[in-house]
C-alpha cells in the first residue's frame, strides 16, 4: 500500500508587515489566510485583493475565531498559516556558501553580522531582527540555549524581517565567535564601562557586534571572546539602551561608514 507523505508541519504568522512580506517573498507557502470580517478599510482590501490574485486561500472569519488561532496575541485582524521557509542548515554552510559565491567583478559588502548573547524576549529579538533588515546586516546569531526561537511574536514584531535576515541558533556561542576569527570577522562587543567609544572603532571591514541583554549586558566568556570592546555615549540620566535600540545605533554606525 503507497502511504502518503506526511504534510508539512505549518505556523502562524500574524500581522499586515508579516503576512505581507510572506505574500510578497513565498505566496506558495501560505496555506491559508485569515482576514476579519470587521475590517473592511482600504488596507485589508489591498491585501486581500493580492492574497486573491496570487492564488492564495483565504477565509474571511469573525474577531472570536482569529483571537482563538493566536492565543489572544494582538493580530489588526490578519493571520495566516504558513509552512516554514527552508533555511540553511547551518551558519557555516551559509558562511562557506557566501565566502564561495561568485561575486561578477563586483567586490561584496564586508561581512555584517548581529551577534545577541542572552537576549530572549521575542519582542526584542523581533526589533533586532527588523534593525538589521533595515541596516543591511547579512545574519544574526544567538546561542540556542540563551535566546527565542522564530516564534509568531518574533515574526510579528520583525515586521517581515524574520523572512529575509538569516537568524542562526548555534549550540556554542563561544566557538562560534572564535571560527568567525578565523575567517577574518573581527568582534567588536558593546560594554557600557568600555573606554572606546563606538564612534572610534573600524567598521569598514568585517566585523560581527556583538551584543547582550540590557541589564546584564554580555557574559564573561563571550566578553573575552571580543576583539574590542566598545561604548555608546549616555549623555543623559539613563545609564543604558535596551538592545533593540543599541542594535540600531551600531548596525547604522557600520552603515554610515560603509557609505561615507
Amino acid at each position: 500500500m503507497k502511504v502518503k507523505p506526511s504534510p508539512a508541519p505549518s505556523t502562524l504568522l500574524y500581522g499586515f508587515h508579516a503576512v505581507g512580506v510572506r505574500l510578497k517573498v513565498a505566496p506558495r507557502s501560505i496555506v491559508e489566510l485569515y482576514v476579519d470580517a470587521d475590517r473592511r478599510d482600504a488596507r485589508m482590501r489591498q491585501l486581500c485583493s493580492r492574497a486573491d490574485a496570487l492564488g492564495v486561500p483565504l477565509q474571511v472569519v469573525d474577531a472570536a475565531r482569529l483571537a482563538g488561532l493566536c492565543g489572544g496575541t494582538s493580530h489588526q485582524g490578519v493571520v495566516a498559516r504558513v509552512v516554514p521557509l527552508g533555511r540553511e542548515h547551518s551558519l557555516e554552510d551559509w558562511l562557506d556558501r557566501r565566502d564561495s559565491s561568485p561575486t561578477s567583478g563586483v567586490a561584496p559588502d564586508p561581512l555584517l553580522l548581529l551577534v545577541l548573547d542572552g537576549v530572549t524576549d521575542p519582542h526584542n529579538v523581533g526589533a533586532c531582527l527588523r534593525v538589521a533588515d533595515g541596516a543591511g546586516a547579512h545574519a544574526v546569531i544567538a546561542p540556542k540555549d540563551h535566546a527565542c526561537g522564530l516564534t509568531p511574536v518574533v515574526a510579528k514584531v520583525s515586521s517581515g524581517a524574520s523572512e529575509s535576515v538569516p537568524y542562526f541558533l548555534v549550540t556554542n556561542l563561544a566557538c562560534t565567535l572564535r571560527d568567525l576569527q578565523d575567517r577574518d570577522v573581527t568582534l567588536v562587543g558593546l560594554g557600557s564601562t568600555a573606554a572606546r567609544v563606538l564612534y572610534a572603532a573600524d567598521l569598514t571591514r568585517p566585523v560581527a557586534l556583538v551584543l547582550g541583554a540590557e541589564g546584564k549586558g554580555l557574559r564573561r566568556l563571550t566578553q573575552e571572546c571580543c576583539d574590542e570592546l566598545v561604548s555608546i555615549p549616555m549623555l543623559g540620566a539613563v545609564e543604558s539602551l535596551n538592545v533593540s535600540v543599541a542594535s540600531g545605533v551600531c548596525l547604522y554606525e557600520a552603515r554610515r561608514q560603509r557609505t561615507s
